[in-house]
């Protein structure tokens, strides 16, 4: 038996600010000879039920990359259901409001479906003022994408070249006024960022996973943050 005592949840040091890439939907289906739009819909539960987890636990900030600018490459049944799996979600964000989740939605919105549109800005609205986990939903979202469009903000406001910071780019992300994330968890067995937070990841450290993301439960999470908890960081001091 370890001589150590295991840290209890509230024991634990917990990251500011948690970024999920919620991965492995489709080959969930797969291993259970479903269709996709299964997958998706497991998807979408585990994804509530971690990020209730997450504001239960007493994180501050968590991301989860939910439909990337290149997702759009995918069959279009596929893009239909994962719209309307959304637009559902948006649709009972009303009955989450005791919940005390601020949601925020990063990424290019303009070109969702307008009645998508009206509800993530009723979303934002109606949980402005909760002062519980701020949740960002990453749709239609791609890093360079983001940087894109922050840098074309700075050059549009006048700045010249010569006095572009990194600051201000940081100033121009959808992620303005909220600290980078600290630790990044990617299930499903890939070992890549796909795009995701490339900016803000900078010095995030990673944890990888081959469960599928709707077999990923709060207590994968709870070892995810353990591991956390045994890294040193040292943002490139000794």
């Amino acid at each position: 038996m370890s001589i150590f005592k295991k840290k209890q949840p509230a024991e634990r040091v917990l990251p500011t600010h948690i970024a999920i890439i919620m991965d492995g939907n489709g080959r969930w289906a797969k291993k259970r000879a479903l269709p996709r739009t299964a997958g998706h819909a497991a998807g979408s539960k585990t994804f509530k039920d971690i990020a209730r987890y997450c504001n239960k636990i007493g994180l501050k900030y968590l991301t989860v990359y939910a439909f990337s600018t290149e997702n759009w490459k995918r069959p279009q049944e596929e893009v239909n259901n994962i719209m309307k799996i959304f637009k559902e979600y948006l649709e009972d964000t009303k009955n989450f409001k005791d919940e005390n989740i601020k949601l925020q939605f990063i990424g290019d919105r303009t070109v969702l479906d307008p009645e998508i549109q009206r509800l993530m800005q009723q979303s934002e609205d109606d949980s402005r003022n909760a002062t519980g986990l701020h949740l960002n939903i990453a749709i239609n979202y791609g890093g360079r994408d983001e940087i894109v469009h922050a840098v074309k903000n700075i050059v549009n406001s006048g700045v010249g070249v010569d006095d572009i910071t990194e600051d201000m780019i940081s100033q121009n992300l959808y992620t303005t006024g909220q600290p980078d994330p600290d630790f990044i968890i990617r299930p499903s067995g890939e070992y890549r960022l796909s795009n995701y937070l490339i900016w803000q990841s900078a010095y995030a450290e990673y944890w990888f996973s081959d469960i599928l993301w709707p077999d990923f439960k709060t207590s994968d999470l709870d070892r995810a943050i353990d591991d956390f908890n045994k890294r040193n960081r040292r943002f490139g001091g000794v």
